[in-house]
Formats: structure tokens, sequence, C-alpha cells
């Protein structure tokens, strides 16, 4: 089997080397390569899999799996005449490769590990690892029992405390494991435009992991790159078009933040509301939440596009909706991913803080790494003067769709090579 893209050097030494062992991991920087080259030891392993055990593909979810590995394994461009071998209707649990079937498996969190128990396994392929269970990583292995059964694995870089890293990765010498590590510059089919625009869109944290493929600790203000000097502006232009974010809060401050698209092609948290019930010694009522906050914005005079609210918040979702607030809905709550998303756009001189916005502009410089779940290799934000944090968050994430095309673009070239 040979595929028609070009494969480095590393990648084919990759593929051969994973032959004798029972682990094979390829990590590192996103667009890097180890993705075509771990399908394709994948591919060729479907066809020398015992006939005993089962064949598996992991993921977060079905979609993923769909996304990340069915769907380049399906792409002629990338795996020639190799793509007509696999089948599969999306939505469906199992596929089809070569004639052997392969199931699908999504392990989202920890009762996930229940889907593996009383099966044997002779081949499984598992993408992202660092974003499965432990717990249904071991059983996993444990349940590849058949002679000459193996597991293939992809991801990106995490903490260095993660327990990938520290399980398996560090301890390879001790495992029947070979592993990987791809940077971004092992990919040479990547056009230089590409790669530029790669690296504006990981800032801080994700460009090390991304970007270098380091397997660095969080630590630190999240937002270290935003500059009171040259992120707050005092004067706004006008505006496009407007979403909202809110974070709701009981004993916590509850905050809105409006983020408006400027027609300088900028983005601007132009307004906030914010409602402290312990300095103002009074809790309020959804209703009165909702009342208070439109007509805070019929003051301002205007209309939010969207409006997304804190996703755990189902009493006040339902209270906006039925006092006929328009374009309510739950709001993306991926944190890291919103994170990201909030540090690329500040990073990238996209957006602005207005200076009236003065509890945003409190906890922005605050907004810091949780010390304690990073020693356990977890990415967390410490739980601590974030509500207006949070609102932009979910403004700036959730809205990420409608925003990115100001960011720098890839050229078309580079789009067709990512893949490999």
């Amino acid at each position: 089997m040979t595929a028609p893209v070009s494969l480095s050097d590393k990648q084919l030494g990759s593929i051969r080397e994973s032959a004798p062992v029972r682990i094979a991991l390829w990590h590192g920087a996103v667009r890097s390569g180890k993705t075509i080259a771990s399908l394709l030891a994948f591919l060729l392993y479907v066809r020398r899999a015992p006939s005993s055990g089962l064949l598996l593909i992991c993921g977060r979810s079905l979609q993923t799996i769909e996304r990340n590995v069915l769907e380049p394994l399906q792409d002629p461009a990338l795996f020639g005449d190799a793509a007509a071998a696999v089948r599969h209707t999306r939505g469906a649990t199992t596929a089809s490769i070569y004639g052997r079937t392969v199931h699908l498996i999504g392990a989202s969190d920890a009762r996930a590990e229940g889907r593996l128990r009383g099966l044997t396994a002779a081949l499984a392929y598992v993408d992202e690892a660092t974003l499965l269970p432990e717990a249904f990583f071991v059983q996993l292995l444990a349940r590849l029992s058949v002679p000459g059964a193996k597991l293939l694995a992809t991801t990106n870089p995490d903490s260095p405390r993660h327990w990938l890293k520290t399980g398996y990765l560090d301890r390879a010498h001790e495992l029947d494991l070979a592993s990987w590590h791809f940077r971004l510059d092992d990919n040479p089919s990547l056009s230089e435009a590409y790669v530029a625009a790669l690296r504006a869109e990981y800032v801080g944290l994700w460009r090390r992991r991304m970007i270098d493929g380091a397997w660095v600790v969080a630590e630190g203000a999240i937002y270290d790159m935003f500059d009171e000097q040259q992120h707050v502006v005092d004067e706004l232009p006008a505006m496009r078009r407007y979403w909202l974010g809110i974070d709701y809060g009981t004993t916590n401050p509850t905050s809105a933040v409006l983020l408006g698209e400027g027609v300088d092609d900028r983005l601007y948290a132009a307004a906030e509301w914010r409602w402290d019930s312990r300095a103002m010694r009074r809790q309020l009522t959804d209703a009165q939440y909702s009342a208070r906050i439109r007509a805070w914005l019929a003051e301002l005079d205007v209309v939010p596009q969207w409006t997304f609210v804190d996703p755990s918040a189902a009493s006040y979702i339902t209270q906006l909706w039925a006092d006929g607030h328009p374009g309510v809905a739950r709001a993306n709550n991926d944190v890291l991913d919103g994170i990201r998303s909030t540090a690329t756009a500040l990073d990238s001189g996209l957006l602005y803080v207005h200076r009236s916005c003065e509890g945003l502009l409190d906890e922005l410089p605050g907004y810091a790494w949780d010390p304690v779940a990073s020693e356990r290799g977890e990415d967390r934000p410490i739980k601590r003067d974030d509500h207006s944090c949070d609102a932009l968050r979910y403004a700036v994430h959730s809205a990420g769709h409608e925003w990115r095309h100001l960011l720098p673009a890839p050229t078309a070239e580079g789009v067709t090579r990512a893949a490999a």
C-alpha cells in the first residue's frame, strides 16, 4: 500500500519502528505529520492483525473519531486506492477497513471504561490520547491480550505531569513502547504562509505545546499578553454588531460583557454590567437580573445579535426566553478552548477593552492557572475573581466562527497540504 502524499524520513522511520512494539505513540505539534504516519501504520496493521481479536478506534467521541480518523482515511488525496477500503456510515459505531469490522468507541469520561469490559482486542488506534480518561487507557491495554496485539496512539502535548507522559512516555525504557516527537518543522509539505498563520493562531502555553510540541506546565498569568497600555481604549469606533456574554452568579457576582465588532475590523469589550450581591448586600431574582440587563442594553441602544449565557444557569436562561430577550443561547463552555480563543484575539491585536469595563480590567491581570491542578497534570484556572473573564470568554469563544476571518488566514496551498 502506498499513499500519494510525500512522506518525510521521520514519518517513514516511525512506521518501520512501530512494527516490533506493543505500544506506539506519535506526539508533538499540530500539523507536524504525526497523524498521517500513524494512520498509515494503522492501515498496515489492520491487514496483518490477528483474526481472533476485535479491531478498535477510540477517541473523545464518535464525532471526533469520524472527523480526525475516518474522514482522512477515506480521502484519496491522502491514501490513494487504500481510501476505497475504508467504509463507514456517519453515526454508525462500526466501520469496515479491508473487510475487517472496526469498532468505534468514544471515551469522554470515566464511565467509558465499562464499554471495554469483557472484550478481547487485537489492534487499537487511539486519537488524542491525552483527552481520554486514564482508567480507559489502562483498561484498553489490558484488553489487548491477543498474541501480537498492538496499540497505536497520537496526541498533542499536555502538562509534563499528565498521566500519559509520566506513566508511559517517561517509562518507555521499562515498557514495550516506542514514541516519536514531531515538531512543526518535521512536516516539509506545509507552506511557509500556512506555518506563519499557525504560529499566529497559537499563543502562550498553546504555542509551546501546539507549535513547539513541548510538554510544558500551565503556570502564571493566563493572559500574560494583556497590557493595559496596549489593550485598553478610551474611545470606541462605530460597531457593526454585538454579542453579549453573561456569567451568572447568586452569592458570586453576575457579570455581562458586551462584545462588539468595530468597523475597523477589531473586537471590543465595549461595556460591562455587574451585580455583586455580597458588596450590594442584596441578591436579585432571575426576573430582576433579566430586567436590569435588558434596561442596561436599552440605555446603550444595543440589541446583541446573540446573548451567550453560562450554560449551568438553566433557570436564568429560561427567564430570558420568557422575557423575550433576543438570541439567547447556551455559551460554549469549553474552558481551555475559550481561553485560547480569547488569548489569540488579545495577542494578535484583535481584541481591546474599553476603560469603562472596570470589573473585567480588575480581573484580567490576576486571572491565573491553578498551581495545585497543575501538579496533578491538569490545566485549570483558579476559580476566584473570574466572573467578568468568564463572561468575556463566553462571548468571544461562542462567537468565534463570526470573527475568526479577521485573523491572518492560511493560504489555499497550506490548507491542502495541512493534513500531511
